[in-house]
């Protein structure tokens, strides 16, 4: 046996574990090693009970001075031990006969878990435990004992069991992992960082909390450098393809231009000028277009589009709602029937009998550009020459969707180009990991005349004030948001649905006329009531964050936002954004339910000083992760072991370093080391 073993020759390892394993991308012993914990416990201390506090987690000792089961709503086992300086409870909903029998009173008892407030004083709800019949010593843990990620079926102590083995393996054959970092990088060896991290000594356990370890510092890096060398490998691939030049002399845009209504900025004109010097290549674009809220990408994209029209080829504009589509559908609309161009509109609402006439048109090149949903890549569409696909909020697709409807364009050997629309500024640090194989266009300025909005936070004990913020705000002829997290009542999350909100809202402002927007409304419905909302028929719009992203009403100018707390930086700023866009001066409400935690109060703190989207992101990077700024985790997203971007971020430009020394002096590792971290065949190469 060695580390390419299969893992069907650990001991305990059957058809089914093996399985489970196999699902999770561990196929060898080897790869065992490199499923990381996600922290630490401490057991090689005991601490005394009457040091104990709620919320942490705590390595005891007593003994058992009385138990039984407590008969009531749920079944429970109750077990009080006692160390001499205070007393435990031990609560277990799910035990069986012979775990009742074994908690004999008198028994020395030894339990690691969460320490909570119970009826009788703190207690611990089914900790790991070890017993002894007779009142001897336990064994204290030498190192800090590893905790991996849950896996239904598989419990920490297999985990542990199964590591152990491997590592027995490898130390039995005298076999190292092979170390696929450049000689001339002085770090830990691969071997040693991994020995570390599975069995850490005590001492390390502040370093490895805070992320700093020279052990993490070594596995981290070479994660990084994998993904770095997987999105060099993308951006090669990509090279290799070709693309329909896009020759135009851009008059469609100039005609379009001197028809606005506000003047460019010079951020978007440079990012035009970049993404018009990517169209005219043969190698296929793929370009990021990022900026702030309300800065203006749409008209950049329009750019593109009609150089696109104009050199005989179609575009097509795909977002991920109807909502946001629909919202496309009409800017675009608006700005192109001024040129005699007709937009098409395609989505699952659309009726079968027009989808064939739309389908037709498509095929037969008369609808030159086209605007829609997850419909544009469904069977049965076929374009007649797509030139150019942009995808808007691309974070809310899965790479199999951008994928699909790229494949559309498909033909003669060449495939179209791509641009990217993020509504989320994203940290540097974020789009070097996220986005390494694209290029990207950033927009940092607003449109000219664009007023800043003021933002208070305040308790939602003020409510009343608010109420009349919006009377006075409507009387005077503009509109308002107020925004609620859920649709119906919750028990177990204490926010403020919007259908009772806006009950609430009608009895307290009985001269406005509310609106009500949800997810669940059709599309109809969605229109309707937003265009009610566009002619001032609606007054307040009462609504969950669907509007977070697309919608523009210049008449709004005031944003309520229920239970801020709960939101995150990136979309409350994004919430904010939907006021400030006419001629109006604008505010942005907080209303959040005291009392606030750490978190909570920087998260306000933040969004209240600042109105610069990069530095709110990074703030959220730091804050939440990349989750919150990605939206939903979409397929083929970077989902990193040990790699935490916020932390991490300063070891991205050794990486790259690194990237190109491997790659012309070593470019035999650069595979195998992809291959270590990744499953390169969810990532594909143009999505």
């Amino acid at each position: 046996m060695d580390e390419n073993s299969p893992v069907s020759v650990l001991k305990g390892v059957g058809t089914r574990l093996q399985s489970k394993l196999e699902d999770l991308g561990i196929f060898s012993v080897a790869d065992l090693l490199f499923r990381l914990p996600i922290r630490y416990q401490d057991r090689t201390k005991y601490t005394p009970i009457n040091e104990l506090n709620a919320g942490s987690e705590a390595f005891v000792k007593g003994i058992i001075e009385v138990s039984g089961i407590r008969y009531g709503r749920k079944r429970n086992l109750i077990t009080v031990i006692s160390d001499g300086s205070g007393r435990l409870t031990i609560r277990q909903f799910y035990f069986s006969r012979s775990q009742e029998k074994s908690f004999q009173r008198g028994a020395l008892i030894q339990c690691y878990g969460e320490v909570r407030d119970g009826p009788s004083g703190l207690e611990m709800i089914h900790p790991e435990f070890r017993l002894s019949k007779e009142k001897q010593e336990t064994c204290l843990e030498k190192n800090l004992t590893p905790v991996y990620s849950r896996v239904d079926g598989i419990g920490q102590l297999r985990w542990r069991s199964l590591i152990n083995q491997a590592w027995n393996i490898c130390t039995d054959r005298i076999i190292n992992l092979p170390d696929f970092l450049s000689p001339n990088i002085e770090c830990w060896s691969l071997v040693e960082a991994l020995k570390v991290l599975h069995n850490p000594p005590p001492s390390a356990l502040n370093s490895l909390i805070s992320g700093i370890h020279p052990a993490q510092k070594r596995i981290i890096f070479e994660e990084l450098l994998a993904y770095h060398l997987l999105f060099e490998d993308r951006r090669n691939s990509r090279s290799g393809l070709k693309a329909e030049p896009i020759i135009s002399d851009s008059n469609l845009w100039l005609k379009m231009k001197m028809n606005l209504e506000f003047v460019l900025t010079q951020s978007q004109i440079r990012c035009i000028d970049e993404i018009m010097n990517d169209l005219k290549k043969s190698i296929p674009a793929l370009r990021l277009l990022q900026g702030d809220v309300g800065c203006g990408k749409t008209v950049v994209a329009a750019a593109a589009v009609l150089a696109v029209i104009e050199s005989g080829h179609q575009a097509v504009i795909m977002a991920p709602t109807e909502l946001l589509a629909e919202q496309h559908y009409k800017v675009f609309s608006n700005w192109f029937n001024k040129l005699d161009i007709e937009v098409g509109w395609l989505s699952s609402s659309v009726k079968k009998s027009d989808r064939r006439l739309i389908y037709k048109s498509l095929h037969e090149g008369d609808i030159k550009v086209i605007i829609g949903t997850h419909a544009l890549f469904q069977d049965g569409v076929e374009y007649n020459s797509l030139g150019l696909v942009v995808i808007d909020e691309q974070h809310r697709f899965g790479v199999s969707q951008r994928m699909a409807l790229w494949k559309k364009g498909h033909a003669d050997n060449k495939v179209p180009h791509q641009i990217i629309i993020s509504a989320t500024p994203i940290p540097r640090s974020l789009t070097m990991a996220m986005y390494g194989d694209m290029d990207i266009s950033t927009i940092k300025e607003l449109p000219i005349g664009r007023k800043p909005v003021d933002t208070v936070v305040i308790p939602n004990t003020r409510r009343l004030e608010v109420q009349q913020r919006i009377e006075e705000a409507c009387a005077s002829g503009r509109q308002a948001y107020w925004v609620c997290p859920l649709i119906e009542e919750s028990d177990v999350i204490h926010a403020e649905a919007v259908k009772s909100r806006a009950q609430e809202l009608k009895k307290g402002l009985p001269g406005i006329n509310i609106g009500i927007l949800h997810g669940r409304n059709s599309l109809e419905e969605k229109e309707q009531i937003m265009d009610s909302f566009r002619l001032g028929e609606i007054n307040l719009l009462v609504a969950t964050t669907v509007i977070e992203v697309g919608v523009d009403v210049p008449a709004a100018s005031l944003m309520i936002i229920e239970n801020a707390e709960r939101l995150g930086l990136s979309q409350l700023h994004q919430l904010r954004g939907r006021v400030g866009r006419g001629g109006n001066r604008s505010a942005c409400v907080l209303m959040y339910q005291p009392p606030l935690g750490n978190i909570a109060r920087e998260r306000l703190s933040t969004i209240r000083q600042s109105k610069d989207g990069f530095f709110i992101a990074q703030k959220d990077l730091e804050l939440r992760g990349p989750g919150e700024l990605m939206g939903t985790r979409q397929s083929g997203a970077p989902q990193f072991r040990v790699a935490d971007l916020a932390r991490d971020h300063s070891l991205l430009p050794l990486v790259q370093l690194t990237a190109k020394d491997i790659q012309k002096n070593h470019p035999e590792l650069v595979k195998p080391l992809m291959s270590r971290w990744i499953n390169t065949e969810s990532y594909f190469s143009n999505a």
